[in-house]
């Protein structure tokens, strides 16, 4: 135990900041395809938890029963109470306006009339009024999304294909690309979650001759990141012919339907747009439907690492003594042969204290390091928080 301190002084001290980056790739196969397949129906797959409620579902890396399983994200869907898409018979109408607002007043937060803001693009002054969401774990995103990393590649085909499992079937053949590109110059600052930006769409791959997406613009705004609160928001008319996709990339079949983006219901595989289905599907439906067009997602998390770098210095004069009882014995230095013998210590341990002196940090030297009045010793202790 010390019997005597030092003081710090302000050069005794320095704060650094340093961000750590993790890559984070996500792969369509997990979300619906391992744990999934022709012979599981879509929403039961043993890696997706969903709940009494209805509201959202949640996607594991493993069967969420596991002990080593680890969500993943959650899905959900919802729109305004001034959406055309509003309507007191819709199945589940209050809770879709309900997660609506939910995430509304968390990310964007309300006006000086009390009124919860909707969604805008900051690019176009358009309002989302029917959106999905994507909020992702926190074990993932930890301390935010790192601007300009983030990738979400989606299925806009109108068929299934050969079956619910990913990768099966022609259902991932047409894609488009959601990316903040800009995101790490061109990001914004006006929501109470923190900074956000911008999602944009490309077109990524597709069988036919004709362009998935209008050629003009080459990017088109369909959808918010919010970096520090780890949630994407999707406009969800990326699901409806027309819009930003090409209006002739698609022809009516026989029976009048439209082969465009479509989200289908568990028990109906036919070809609907997200307007449609809203109104009759419940927001497990929808969130599935979102899940199984999920081909990948990947970004890069952000852990801000503060730290304060202690300098700990020794002059020549002091701590050349120990206060453990054994540096003594019959009242003798042990260290000393003879009488006229300089005194020596050997440092193992350095502790900080608070103004009144009680012990707060300790940190340990990897050997002893010897001390005497003929040296100098300056120790660099970092505490990171």
């Amino acid at each position: 135990m010390a019997t005597t301190f030092k003081n710090f002084l302000s050069n005794d001290l320095a704060n650094t900041r340093t961000l750590l980056h993790e890559a984070i790739p996500i792969t369509g196969s997990i979300v619906s395809g391992t744990y999934g397949g022709d012979s599981t129906t879509l929403g039961s797959e043993t890696n997706l938890k969903t709940y009494g409620h209805g509201m959202f579902e949640s996607v594991f890396d493993y069967p969420y029963l596991s002990s080593s399983a680890n969500q993943i994200f959650d899905v959900t869907t919802g729109y305004a109470s001034t959406s055309v898409l509003s309507g007191a018979t819709n199945t589940q109408n209050s809770k879709k306006i309900n997660i609506y607002n939910q995430m509304a007043q968390y990310l964007v937060g309300y006006n000086d009339t009390g009124s919860i803001k909707k969604f805008t693009m900051p690019t176009t002054s358009t309002t989302m009024k029917e959106c999905y969401f994507v909020p992702f774990s926190r074990l993932l995103t930890k301390d935010e999304i790192k601007k300009g990393s983030f990738t979400l590649e989606l299925s806009i085909s109108g068929t299934l294909g050969g079956g619910f499992n990913h990768g099966t079937g022609s259902h991932m053949t047409d894609r488009m690309k959601l990316t903040d590109y800009s995101g790490s110059d061109g990001y914004y600052v006006d929501s109470p979650a923190g900074e956000y930006g911008v999602l944009y769409a490309t077109q990524s791959s597709t069988a036919g001759n004709d362009d998935l997406l209008t050629s003009f613009p080459d990017r088109h705004a369909v959808g918010l990141l919010y970096y520090q609160a780890g949630v994407a928001v999707v406009s969800a008319s990326i699901f409806n012919f027309g819009g930003i996709l090409h209006p002739d990339s698609y022809a009516l079949d026989a029976a009048g339907n439209v082969h465009g983006p479509r989200i289908t219901t568990v028990g109906d595989k036919s070809t609907i747009g997200y307007d449609l289905a809203s109104t009759g599907s419940t927001i497990a439906q929808m969130s599935d439907g979102l899940r199984n067009r999920i081909y990948n997602v990947s970004f890069n998390n952000t852990t801000e690492l503060n730290s304060t770098i202690y300098f700990c210095r020794a002059s020549h004069g002091d701590f050349n003594y120990s206060s453990n009882p054994t540096y003594l014995t019959g009242s003798k230095l042990r260290v000393k042969t003879r009488a006229g013998d300089a005194p020596v210590s050997y440092f193992t341990t350095v502790g900080l204290y608070s103004a009144d002196n009680e012990l707060l940090a300790v940190a340990k030297l990897s050997e002893p390091l010897r001390k005497d009045p003929t040296n100098e010793v300056t120790l660099r202790v970092r505490l990171d928080y």
